[in-house]
């Protein structure tokens, strides 16, 4: 029997599912998810050089965090990364109903000059983070957008959430890169007043008793619990929050690799541009070529 297997046998949660759990008596919150075939596939689809990997490693983690923290099944959350004067201009991923899928652009030259532990800075120069929530329920949209500072892409997303939403937040992302396959998870614990949300959040802060609390249990986890995929997710939770007088778990659905890259997709998308800028785009054979960058696919489009 395999350690997924097992786990499943067990009622516990392995790879590429989101572990939703909750501290009602500490008005807390919290996401828990550990990506692995998930993560490879994604991975898979472009030659990323390591420090490329590990960057797009964690914004797929963090993206599983926040995007599954939506109500509504078809709403999605977009994280984007742009910058200029680093090996890397653009960093993209989303989260929709359980899909993820990412991309980064990057310039392997200047990339070779940075060294094999880059800095986010080095990596990024000066840019920007922005996180959009387009709402199905609602046909909403709204974005927050903070500088691209720090020491990582989750404490960047720790900075959204206190200056956009102004909710007390901890993130914490590891990535293990090895022979067996890539694997990356992250924690989110957030406080809400009242352990509601909705309610007015502005006399919210990070000194409040029961926010300190949690934050310190949560801050304790340590890279290697993360990554270890013989710890599975409600056993993490167990050894941070096991002294709380309750703590609620749910596991979320399964996740997958989301590429939206179909035909009917594309020739949707085409449909929209003027007949002389679609003459414009159509190859000797006559149809449009389009390069998918989430997967790496070339698509001949017949309109």
């Amino acid at each position: 029997m395999s350690f997924e297997d097992d786990l499943i046998e067990r009622g516990e949660t392995g790879f590429d599912r989101v572990l939703a759990f909750s501290i009602p008596h500490r008005e807390a919150r919290g996401r828990i998810v550990r990506l692995g075939p998930v993560l490879e596939t994604i991975l898979s689809a472009h030659d990323y050089p390591a420090p490329i990997r590990l960057q797009l490693g964690e914004a797929l983690v963090l993206s599983a965090l926040i995007g599954s923290l939506m109500k509504d099944p078809g709403s999605q959350l977009t994280l984007q990364a742009q910058a200029e004067g680093g090996p890397v201009d653009l960093l993209v991923c989303d989260y929709r109903n359980g899909e993820l899928r990412g991309y980064v652009r990057h310039d392997p030259d200047k990339l070779a000059s940075v060294g094999s532990n880059p800095t986010l800075e080095s990596l990024f120069g000066v840019g920007y983070l922005a996180i959009t929530f387009d709402l199905s329920a609602s046909a909403e949209r709204y974005q927050g957008i903070v500088p691209l500072e720090g020491e990582s892409l989750a404490q960047a997303c720790e900075s959204y959430f206190a200056r956009s939403e102004q909710i007390p937040t901890l993130l914490r992302v590891g990535m293990r890169n090895s022979g067996e396959g890539a694997v990356a998870s992250g924690l989110l614990v957030q406080h809400f007043p009242d352990g509601e949300e909705g309610r007015e959040r502005l006399h919210v802060r990070d000194e409040n008793p029961e926010w300190q609390h949690i934050a310190t249990l949560a801050g304790s986890i340590r890279h290697d619990e993360l990554v270890d995929p013989d710890l599975s997710l409600e056993q993490i939770v167990w050894r941070l929050f096991h002294e709380e007088t309750e703590v609620r778990v749910e596991s979320q659905p399964m996740l997958s690799r989301g590429c939206r890259c179909t035909i009917e997709h594309y020739r949707k998308v085409l449909a929209q541009f003027p007949a002389s800028e679609l003459d414009d785009m159509r190859n000797e054979a006559g149809t449009i070529p389009v390069d998918c960058a989430f997967c790496s696919k070339v698509l001949e489009i017949d309109l």
